[in-house]
């Protein structure tokens, strides 16, 4: 089946795996407090000060709100603290998306994403002061199901439902390593916790695909708002909830460079990404927006019996919101 046909029977399947280097530069200094990590063993009970698990629960609620859609700026993000360079989120997703058919123009997708969050903690026994780093890991998964209503020959309204699962686990002994004493239930919960998490709602997009012989034009534009919260937690007090609102414009120009592989003409492809995010993860990282800037090439097997017709290698500048970086994708359409 060749894909330059505006009425191929699967539309596109993006499949976002990038490999990103992405630098915070803070404008400015925060200051930090230094504690010690070295344990000693009393029987004075340790507990939280300051910020409650529940604010940091709300906090990797709303982070998740990165990955509940396909978005190339967030394929692979890894946000470092300047002064330490140790990473406090790390973020992987793998996302796509396509049309049944022409004649059943139903549109389905999915994304499924993992990503690390170090918060650190302030334990105390009334006497003395300890950081707890913790590392807290999160997967999830999004699905989305819709329909096509055309507006034109080559522009389509999509409206969508959208929902979500996701598990949230702390890291077993981070706490004992760094306290090896007597401690309360929260700083148990640090230990051992885990959380689940559902999420629903919905998005609208407008697809627009221009598709002539020397040259292929896809937009897309697209907002999406999905309330998440915890369903079941280890601790009653580790309870919280998210809601996540983003909106981004994609673009993407394919041309023959004149160059023929696999008896097709090998296309080079530039592409322009805005997502931009106003929900509650962007007060939790402070990025409101991202904008990648890609370009790459293209080879088309449909002329075989094989399952993927195309593969696209595309480089990409991402810069934002006190943010910077750059990144390879690998994507197939089928």
């Amino acid at each position: 089946m060749d894909c330059r046909a505006p009425t191929r029977v699967l539309r596109r399947a993006l499949l976002s795996g990038c490999i990103a280097a992405c630098a915070v530069h803070a404008h400015s200094a925060r200051a930090q407090s230094v504690f010690s990590n070295a344990p000693v063993k009393t029987n004075r009970e340790f507990t939280l000060l300051g910020e409650q698990i529940e604010k940091r629960v709300h906090g990797v609620l709303s982070l998740m709100g990165y990955s509940l859609t396909p978005d190339v700026t967030t394929g692979s993000l890894a946000i470092s603290d300047t002064k330490t360079a140790n990473p406090a989120f790390n973020l992987t997703t793998l996302g796509g998306g396509f049309t049944l058919s022409k004649d059943t123009p139903l549109y389905l997708e999915g994304t499924a994403a993992f990503n690390r969050y170090d918060p650190t903690f302030v334990a105390s026994d009334g006497v003395e002061s300890r950081s707890l780093p913790v590392k807290w890991s999160s997967f999830s998964a999004t699905g989305g199901i819709g329909w096509d209503f055309p507006i034109t020959a080559e522009l389509k309204f999509r409206p969508m439902l959208n929902f979500s699962i996701g598990q949230v686990a702390s890291d077993v002994s981070v706490a004992s390593r760094v306290l090896d004493r007597k401690t309360n239930y929260e700083l148990d919960f640090l230990e051992r916790g885990k959380l689940n998490a559902i999420g629903y709602g919905g998005s609208l997009m407008l697809d627009y695909e221009h598709y002539r012989e020397d040259y292929e034009i896809d937009i897309e534009l697209r907002y999406t708002q999905i309330l998440l919260r915890t369903t079941d937690a280890t601790a009653d007090f580790a309870q919280g909830s998210a809601v996540s609102r983003s909106a981004g414009l994609w673009s993407r120009w394919r041309a023959p460079t004149g160059l023929t592989l696999l008896d097709r003409p090998l296309r080079y492809v530039l592409e322009a990404t805005h997502s931009r995010w106003m929900g509650d993860e962007a007060k939790v990282l402070g990025i409101t927006y991202l904008t990648a800037l890609g370009a790459g090439i293209e080879i088309d097997s449909s002329k075989y019996p094989v399952w993927i017709t195309r593969t696209r290698l595309v480089a990409r500048y991402v810069f934002g919101s006190n943010v910077t970086g750059v990144s390879i994708g690998l994507a197939c359409s089928f």
